[in-house]
């Protein structure tokens, strides 16, 4: 046996360039949305530098997905590293990250229970005096039934990737996709008609805080299934190995749950 040969069911990964470049390109983004939120920080250049520092941020972050989830692919479908033992630590992983992100929600929660039942405004009322809130109906109600839907095809991929079904698979997750694109359509739709902005106070705040990080997750979410799709389309999955996908439709019933809150919450009690 050569001296080389692997002799554990591990995979020790290479060294990578990426998380370095996905730290630097958080930063760019944070950095050009503080600006962007506070125009009047730097001298009143702040908005402007924002955008220059935003954009550049986002173009980065997508490079960084895009060759990081290349070199992942290379390494589950063409290295074969991706033995039983690494596919459990993956789960783990990827169970840790959404839990993580249900923290980073429950904050989002936090303040608007908090803005709303303990209100510091005068007259004491929520949703505050003056301010138009949003309801239920007609589009958060169709994006409700938008991302059910998309969460029952999902499933359905689910199930005929199980069954060997390779064109089943990537017709339910095209599906799948076009459902997040029209969710974000009329979120995006949504946003452009509201009768506040974001700096009109506490509710508009917290209202644009907690549904925008979910739209953001939607588009990372549909990003996601799209790479599975193509993936899929290619034979990359197998009913034995096939983490990646279930990876994403984990991530994409964690979405579906969330919203499920936010439209309870915000749309139809805070309204």
């Amino acid at each position: 046996m050569s001296a080389k040969a692997q002799k554990h069911d591990y995979h020790l990964v290479d060294p990578s360039p990426w998380p370095a470049l996905g730290a630097l390109s958080g930063f760019v983004l944070t950095f050009g949305l503080i600006l962007f939120m506070h125009p009047d920080l730097l001298g009143g250049i702040g908005e402007t530098l924002g955008v220059f520092s935003f954009l550049p941020g986002v173009a980065m972050i997508l490079i960084t997905m895009a060759v990081w989830w290349r070199d992942v692919i290379r390494e589950a479908h063409a290295g074969g590293h991706h033995t039983p033992v690494v596919q459990l630590g993956l789960r783990y992983g990827m169970m840790l990250f959404i839990a993580s992100e249900v923290m980073f929600f429950v904050a989002f929660f936090w303040a608007f229970f908090d803005s709303a039942l303990f209100p510091r405004l005068d007259p004491a009322v929520w949703p505050p005096a003056g301010v138009e809130a949003f309801g239920p109906w007609p589009i958060p109600t169709v994006n409700t039934l938008i991302l059910l839907s998309s969460g029952a095809t999902v499933t359905v991929a689910h199930h005929r990737l199980l069954a060997g079904d390779q064109k089943g698979t990537v017709a339910w997750l095209i599906f799948t996709v076009l459902l997040g694109a029209l969710f974000t359509t009329f979120q995006a739709y949504e946003y452009i008609e509201a009768p506040f902005s974001f700096t009109d106070g506490i509710y508009s705040s917290t209202f644009f805080m907690a549904t925008g990080f979910h739209g953001f997750h939607v588009l990372v979410g549909s990003i996601f299934l799209l790479v599975c799709t193509i993936r899929a389309a290619k034979g990359h999955f197998t009913p034995e190995h096939h983490f990646g996908f279930e990876a994403a439709a984990w991530y994409w019933h964690f979405v579906d749950v969330v919203w499920l809150f936010l439209f309870a919450c915000v749309y139809i009690w805070g309204s």
